[in-house]
């Protein structure tokens, strides 16, 4: 039988951009290895380890938000069939498309002082451009779960409600779970909104930029080796419990 290369001519062509993505990472460390010193005063800079906490906090607040508002949004999109149904869909992916730091102009536009350099500014951009993920994954979710399984469970005598948390909710969790992962993760990068609406408190994410712009490429490399390793991971580590949802 006559082989076939295909999969491997794929595979060679799409390694490109594994090497792209993979390149700057290991680059980045690399040369930071050469400058310890600078690391580690990085490390022991209260300023840095600040904006990393109040990173961490606002983004797993804003992962948290958006599923409690996520999921009844994303089942009500996977049961329901309304007028302008399509609209509101379209419209949950609009901050996709928009560039960040119109966001924040928007953002600020609309709540004004209420939002302006505080915690809930932070989320409130946070929230704003990564609840798509979370609203998205949450209704493949629960479309995937047959609504024959939902019936069963109310013949049986449960209700609506109670039909949600013991039969379309934990077979749909898995999506929504790996829905999460990439609201938090598209939380912790986001930076245009942010500077807008909320330069202070500091997060890491506008830190390396304040030291790129005020003192140069050296002193803002350790703070995104820094972010880049927190932000791994949490990932990988967040991606490892999606795995063994799916595989439970």
């Amino acid at each position: 039988m006559r082989r076939d290369y295909t999969l491997y001519l794929f595979a060679a062509i799409g390694s490109f951009l594994v090497v792209y993505i993979a390149l700057p990472l290991i680059v980045i460390f690399e040369k930071q290895a050469f400058d310890i010193g600078m690391l580690r005063k990085t490390i022991h800079d209260p300023t840095v380890v600040e904006a990393l906490k109040n990173s961490l906090l606002t983004a797993t607040a804003t992962a948290l938000i958006a599923l409690i508002l996520g999921i009844p949004l994303g089942y009500s999109l996977a049961r329901l069939e309304f007028p302008g149904k399509s609209l509101v869909q379209a419209l949950m992916d609009v901050p996709i498309v928009i560039p960040h730091s119109v966001v924040g102009i928007m953002l600020l536009v609309t709540f004004s002082k209420s939002i302006l350099d505080s915690y809930t500014g932070i989320i409130a951009a946070m929230l704003f451009v990564s609840a798509p993920f979370t609203i998205n994954a949450a209704r493949d979710g629960f479309l995937a779960v047959d609504e024959k399984l939902e019936s069963v469970a109310r013949t049986l005598g449960a209700s609506r409600f109670r039909a949600f948390f013991s039969v379309s909710l934990p077979m749909a969790l898995p999506s929504i779970f790996s829905g999460a992962i990439m609201t938090w993760a598209r939380a912790i990068s986001e930076v245009g909104a942010i500077l807008v609406v909320a330069y202070y408190p500091k997060t890491a994410q506008v830190l390396v930029l304040e030291y790129f712009n005020n003192y140069g490429l050296r002193a803002s490399r350790p703070i995104s080796v820094v972010l880049i390793a927190m932000s791994l991971t949490v990932f990988v580590i967040l991606r490892w419990m999606a795995g063994r949802m799916k595989d439970a």
